[in-house]
């Protein structure tokens, strides 16, 4: 893989890795149900038997029209091969193929005004808290159309200064949620672009905080793909350049400052800024308002990334009750985050010697990497397992 001019991070890789998804699951039984063959199948839909066949296997990623081809050619319905009603993906996908509601504004004529922004505002919401239950190559294509969308309305609609600040921001924060989505799905290429638009947004706006979240969210994906030290100093960039900012806002800039530092191998660097991140929580309060995009960031995220950061610095004794208690304080839910964090356990008993120990908790995250789109897992799993004795 080639690196990107002026950051080390490599372009686009995206996991091919075969693992079989639940909605291609749905699909081979439901052509299965209906005794119609790949080759039949084929025929109808006039995809081709090899698409079909990775499709049903997890080789490539099901779009929603790959769902609907199927619901045509084998007479049932497109909700019944999603699964249950409230099943995350199947969400995920109907968000992509409904109206947003820029559709209807833009119907009604250019002129805007604060209803629009704030239908945007509650949507990059549900987006963001679908990505804590769905994988980044299923979620990413709505979070596209999504931020396609508030870019057009933000270059061709007309509206007063504020709903201007408040679009401006929603496109800050729909670049964030789909830089963090395409990189989860090996996009990496399109995560740097588009963060690197969002900050630009965002300074449009005068937010900040967000463009902080921004940089560091760049910072994060180089660190672990590209350049530790080009991920270090745009980390702190993000902090200096979002000084004034809030409790939590800190603490996450200050996390991503200690990653890129412990990924250097600087320890005294990394120590110092998890020392940061701990001061920057304890100072959270009720009366300070925080941006919604920080909800996440808690006394358990903080201990993940502090056991991350000591396997890094050679300490995996440290870090493995750190990650054991976060990990079993997650609802089943979780399951990506669950297991990428058995991933670090894993390296944490690898690296203290414990093999057989990091077989069986990676074994854990492999059996949920096979049903989950997430190139950053597969990855990850990859990479510890070549820590194993007897590894190829």
């Amino acid at each position: 893989m080639q690196p990107v001019t002026g950051t080390g991070c490599p372009s686009t890789a995206v996991y091919r890795g075969g693992a079989v998804s639940e909605l291609g699951r749905n699909l081979r039984t439901a052509r299965e149900a209906a005794g119609v063959s790949l080759a039949a199948l084929a025929r109808r839909t006039h995809y081709s038997k090899a698409l079909l066949g990775h499709l049903e296997t997890g080789v490539r990623h099901v779009r929603p029209e790959h769902v609907t081809a199927y619901a045509r050619a084998l007479g049932v319905a497109v909700d019944g091969l999603y699964g249950p009603p409230q099943d995350p993906l199947r969400v995920a996908h109907k968000w992509l193929v409904s109206d947003s509601p820029v559709t209807a504004h833009n119907a009604a004529g250019r002129r805007v005004g604060p209803s629009l922004a704030s239908e945007l505002e509650r949507r990059v919401i549900e987006l963001r808290h679908l990505d804590d239950v769905v994988s980044g190559a299923d979620l990413l294509p709505a979070v596209r159309k999504e931020l396609s969308d508030a870019e057009y309305v933000v270059a061709e609609a007309s509206y007063a200064e504020e709903t201007g600040r408040r679009l401006l921001t929603v496109v800050g924060e729909l670049a964030q949620l789909a830089g963090w989505v395409a990189s989860d799905a090996g996009q990496y290429v399109e995560a740097q672009r588009v963060y690197l638009s969002g900050v630009s947004a965002a300074r449009s706006a005068g937010d900040d905080a967000l463009a902080g979240q921004l940089l560091s969210s760049l910072s994060y994906q180089i660190a672990n793909v590209g350049d530790p030290a080009d991920a270090a100093l745009l980390a702190r960039s993000a902090v200096k350049g979002a000084a004034d900012t809030s409790p939590l806002v800190r603490a996450l800039l200050l996390e991503r400052v200690a990653w890129a530092g412990a990924r250097c191998r600087d320890r005294d660097g990394a120590r110092r800024a998890l020392d940061g991140v701990d001061e920057a929580y304890e100072a959270r309060s009720p009366a300070v308002a925080e941006p919604e995009w920080v909800y996440w960031l808690d006394r358990r995220e903080i201990d993940v990334m502090a056991g991350r950061c000591l396997i890094e610095l050679g300490d995996p004794a440290a870090a493995e009750p750190l990650l054991s208690a976060a990990i079993d304080a997650y609802t089943p839910e979780h399951a990506r985050e669950v297991a990428l964090y058995r991933t670090w356990l894993a390296e944490s008993y690898a690296r203290a010697g414990e093999f057989d120990v990091a077989r069986d908790v990676l074994g854990k995250a492999e059996t949920a990497a096979s049903r989950l789109s997430s190139a950053r897992l597969h990855l990850r799993v990859q990479d510890v397992a070549r820590l194993l004795p007897g590894a190829a």
